[in-house]
């Protein structure tokens, strides 16, 4: 099987643990699990080239530490550490299809030589059978688990068919599924031949459809009622987990197809943090290094295991090379093995593992965020400065700062098909490998990257007396009722939607679209982080634009400049007046009064003003309204900029 080379970012999203991708040959593959990741008795294998620490997110996701997905290396000199390795794949799916003689094979997954059509239909040729192409359909359930598409079960309308005849997969016209029959028992040229099989036909019409659940909420799809015909016994999911190469047993969910590269297939969550430097300024970027270094960390790691928080500079400097640390002054040398463990600083809020994905849970979570980057922190790890609000901006906007600098740490917790819906921890890290991992040793990937951004606080006091109003608190209801409602069919838990919440989100959607226009990065390489909360003695209203790349584009500046006074002035004034005509209007601002976009959880917005790259939004595109921001065309006055004149 060739092979593939894919960005270290990638392996932790979107192509992370369960996801499949295609290798430059065409070969669809899925990646494999944590298990295999590293190699487990090599000697030259160093794992402290590939662990990384943020002990913020190690205590929220329960785990010792991080580790960097592989990286592919030669060997330098002598070092033979870490040489060659890879990321194991799987060649997923299973079944594959011959475009000439339309016969489907199926392949184990280890399989890894190329697939070739060994039909009658090709005798004579002076070279091999032709190459067999991957089909496009899995199945996938709710509950993550991923397999082939039941073609013999599902022509024969049986559970167990008992019919082991050659099976092929003929178009006979039309541009949908009905167009697409799975026949056994025929010939390449589509006539009935006895010896080939017992001649069953099916049209493909219907796989991907889900119907309304039942009332135990229960999914229903047609794949599951209908397989084995009207009356037959539900065909549940079969609890495969093709990326551990292991099948969990029945599944009590049912089952859809789907194509192979639908959003739908995986769903990866990711936990992400903002570095946050206990005491700024003590610390250098240097000693920072230092300590990320394969011969220091681990060394530091072990000595915090012994000696705890009351280790001294005399320790440390005795557990390693004396010039190693020979520029930096005890003081520095404490306060950064402080840092590393966290040691001091302010516990994090005690976060129930189950409650991940409530909003109000991530509000609790970001509030130390919140409060260092407002308060223009001065640290190598993260610097803000105050570029001043304009005068124009100052009667909504209560504070802007311009992040220099600022480290994120990104990990995959786990992935859900079938819909974005909730995850709990203990779940979603099940999912990534065979065996769990004890405490003292567990870990999950991630990555760690540098970026800059904005930092853009709403006014307190013009918040709150808009909030107040009762016709701005029912539009944002329209959206909470719908999402609720989808919740609740989902069997999931239903989000506080504020109205604060939504217009602070379609304005990062609004501004990012303008900033890329005049910062030099693709919508692609911004993101936002909504810094929003109605908690007492935790209230929020900020959101911060940032960009954080594994690569050079991380600094180029270009977004930092545009937080000074005049430029950030004509980004708003640019974003608000395109947010009040969008190019598809009046479609849009009146199809959302009955909502639309995914799941029907958005309002006055589309593709074509508020969308972004569902890299860059935190919540798939969903909770957006023009509305609350510049008002409708029924009432103007509606938006929480509505009275600005820029």
């Amino acid at each position: 099987m060739s092979t593939g080379n894919m960005r270290r970012a990638q392996l932790v999203t979107p192509f992370g643990v369960g996801a499949m991708s295609v290798l430059v040959d065409g070969t669809s593959v899925i990646t494999a699990g944590l298990d295999h990741w590293f190699p487990k008795s090599d000697p030259t294998f160093a794992p402290e080239d590939f662990i990384v620490h943020d002990w913020r997110l190690e205590s929220r996701l329960k785990v010792k530490e991080f580790r960097l997905p592989p990286d592919y290396r030669t060997q330098a000199g002598s070092d033979p550490r870490n040489v060659r390795l890879t990321v194991p794949v799987l060649r997923f799916p299973c079944w594959s299809f011959c475009m000439y003689c339309k016969r489907l094979a199926h392949k184990p997954l280890s399989f890894q030589d190329v697939v070739r059509c060994d039909d009658p239909a090709h005798e004579g040729r002076k070279r091999k059978g032709p190459r067999m192409s991957q089909v496009p359909f899995v199945t996938i359930c709710t509950d993550g688990h991923l397999d082939d598409f039941p073609f013999a079960e599902w022509v024969h309308r049986s559970h167990n068919p008992r019919c082991r005849g050659v099976l092929r997969l003929f178009s006979i016209g039309g541009g949908g599924l009905e167009g697409q029959v799975v026949r056994c028992g025929y010939d390449a040229q589509g006539k009935r031949d006895e010896r080939l099989g017992c001649g069953a036909s099916r049209s493909l019409q219907g796989i991907t459809t889900v119907r309304p659940r039942g009332r135990d909420g229960a999914e229903r799809t047609v794949l599951t009622e209908d397989l084995a015909g009207s009356g037959g016994d539900p065909y549940y999911c079969t609890g495969a987990r093709p990326w551990l190469h292991q099948v969990d047993g029945p599944c009590d969910k049912a089952v859809r197809a789907a194509l192979r590269a639908a959003g739908n297939v995986y769903f990866p969550k990711v936990e992400s943090s903002i570095y946050l430097p206990q005491q700024e300024g003590l610390v250098s970027a240097a000693m920072r290094d230092l300590l990320r270094r394969a011969d220091v960390g681990p060394v530091l790691s072990l000595l915090f295991s012994f000696a705890g928080a009351a280790a001294t500079a005399a320790q440390i400097r005795d557990a390693l090379p004396a010039e190693l640390f020979a520029d930096h002054s005890d003081e520095e040398l404490v306060a950064a093995y402080r840092d590393l463990h966290g040691i001091g600083a302010e516990p994090p809020a005690a976060i129930d593992e189950t409650d991940l994905d409530d909003l109000e849970v991530e509000g609790l979570w970001r509030y130390p965020e919140f409060k260092k980057i407002r308060e223009t922190p001065d640290d190598d790890a993260l610097r803000a400065t105050d570029p001043e609000v304009h005068p124009d901006l100052t009667s909504h906007i209560g504070r802007v700062r311009s992040v220099n600098v600022l480290v994120e740490t990104r990990a995959l917790r786990g992935f859900t098909r079938g819909q974005d819906g909730e995850l709990k921890l203990p779940v979603g890290k099940a999912m990534l490998r065979r065996k769990g991992l004890a405490p003292d040793k567990d870990w999950l990937p991630a990555y760690v990257v540098k970026g800059e951004g904005i930092y853009i606080e709403i006014d307190p006091k013009q918040l709150a007396r808009w909030e107040a109003r009762g016709d701005i608190q029912d539009r944002a209801d329209k959206i909470g009722t719908r999402y609720g409602q989808v919740m609740i069919d989902r069997g999931a838990r239903a989000r506080d939607l504020s109205p604060r919440f939504i217009m602070m989100h379609t304005l990062a959607h609004l501004l990012i679209n303008e900033l890329v226009f005049a910062c030099g990065y693709s919508s692609a390489s911004l993101r936002e982080r909504l810094y929003v909360s109605r908690q007492g003695g935790r209230d929020m209203a900020g959101l911060l634009i940032y960009t954080a790349a594994g690569d050079s584009e991380g600094t180029m500046g270009g977004l930092v400049r545009m937080a000074r006074t005049e430029r950030l002035r004509s980004v708003f004034a640019a974003a608000l007046r395109d947010a009040r005509w969008c190019s598809t209007d009046p479609v849009c601002m009146d199809a959302g009064q009955k909502g639309q976009g995914p799941d029907s959880c958005n309002m006055a917005a589309c593709h074509g003003c508020a969308h972004l790259p569902e890299t860059s939004c935190e919540e798939f595109n969903r909770f957006l309204d023009r509305g609350l921001v510049v008002g409708t065309f029924a009432d103007p006055t509606l938006g929480f900029f509505s009275g600005i004149t820029l």
